[in-house]
């Protein structure tokens, strides 16, 4: 299942995903726009708690795209709620350090978004790499 929210979904929407196997649900949903993070946020725990697991341990991949002050907010709720694996692009924020940078990717996986080449970036999502 794909989750969108915000101005990332523009990386997806052109693509067909089909249905969940079994269930005629979309295989993609969009979550509606930055504000709605919590939302988003909600549905995943929800769906962890259902797989008996953690956010970490869904098939998920996080791709904030850092277009305005509210990604800071987004990002700052998923690092303190722990989630890992976040993409981030077009380009790090200006304000993070290349020090600070470093422990996010040490601590939380944290990764550039791959705007050059998009479908390989969905590919390793999809792939959780």
């Amino acid at each position: 299942m794909l989750l969108t929210l915000g101005c990332g979904k523009f990386r997806v929407y052109d693509q067909e995903f089909g249905t969940l196997a079994d269930t005629g649900l979309p295989r993609l949903l969009d979550m509606g726009q930055c504000n709605d993070a919590h939302s988003a946020l909600v549905v995943a725990m929800e769906l962890a708690k259902a797989f008996n697991t953690d956010v970490n341990g869904l098939p998920l991949s996080l791709d904030i795209s850092w277009f305005e002050q509210k990604a800071v907010a987004v990002l700052l709720t998923l690092l303190s709620l722990g989630v890992k694996n976040i993409r981030l692009g077009p380009a790090m924020p200006a304000f993070l350090t290349p020090e600070a940078v470093q422990v996010l990717v040490e601590k939380y996986n944290l990764k550039p978004a791959d705007t050059c080449n998009p479908e390989m970036d969905l590919k390793k999502m999809m792939a959780r790499k």
